[in-house]
Order: C-alpha cells, then sequence, then structure tokens
C-alpha cells in the first residue's frame, strides 16, 4: 500500500477505505466530520500539531468547539454550500490556523462527495 499524499487525485474516496491506523500514518492532519459537522475521525499528526487529545475533539462539533477559526466562508461555508447543492467538493487553500496556537500557517484541502457519510478537513503546515 502507499503512502497517503495530501494533493493525490483520489484522496477522498481512499480515506473512506481507511482505518484509523492508516490514517494515523499520515504526514499531515486528517479531521473526517458527519453531516451535523460532529468530529468522527481524527488522526495521530493533527492530535499531535494541534496538541489537541483525541478524546477532547472526537464527538464535539468541529466549527463551533474544536476550529472555530475555520467557521467561515472560506471553509464552514463552502462545505455547507456543496452539500445543499449535492456537489462534490475537492479546493486547496492557503489559510491561517489561530485558535490555541500562534498564527500557523497551513494548506487546507477540503474534500467531500454527495452522499457519504464524512466529509475532511486536511492540513498541511507550512515550512
Amino acid at each position: 500500500m502507499t503512502a497517503l499524499a495530501f494533493d493525490q487525485p483520489d484522496l477522498g474516496a481512499r480515506l473512506a477505505s481507511l482505518g484509523d491506523e492508516q490514517l494515523d500514518d499520515a504526514a499531515f492532519g486528517i479531521i473526517g466530520f458527519d453531516d451535523a459537522t460532529v468530529v468522527r475521525r481524527y488522526n495521530r499528526f493533527e492530535s499531535q500539531a494541534a496538541g489537541l487529545a483525541p478524546h477532547s475533539v472526537l464527538g464535539q462539533p468541529l466549527f463551533a468547539s474544536v476550529a472555530p477559526c475555520m467557521n467561515n466562508f472560506m471553509v464552514a461555508q463552502r462545505f455547507e454550500d456543496a452539500q445543499a447543492e449535492g456537489t462534490a467538493l475537492d479546493a486547496t487553500i492557503p489559510y491561517v490556523l489561530t485558535l490555541r496556537m500562534r498564527p500557523t500557517k497551513v494548506l487546507l484541502r477540503l474534500l467531500a462527495e454527495p452522499g457519504a457519510a464524512t466529509r475532511y478537513v486536511l492540513v498541511q503546515r507550512q515550512p
């Protein structure tokens, strides 16, 4: 099995087929959430980079509790729009994380497929 790459074209489908241990092998952050924006998947890389233990993140609303700095038109609204329109979302954007840390430049990849149980925010830290 090949390693996960932040920019691989089929990543949304691949993530859905992997177990949590396989997500922990990724060299970037992976946050998976359901239609109600409740976090259902949270990998080791993101936990260590953000300093948030999985037990404090899993089961929490992503945009209200875990990452309110993403509750805006650039991130949360894109997921809402894709869901309302029944369209796929695969967008990579430069972003600055600001919650619980000094401002940190990252790339976010937003992934959602119509009808999929889990949508994803991927976080690649910039060197």
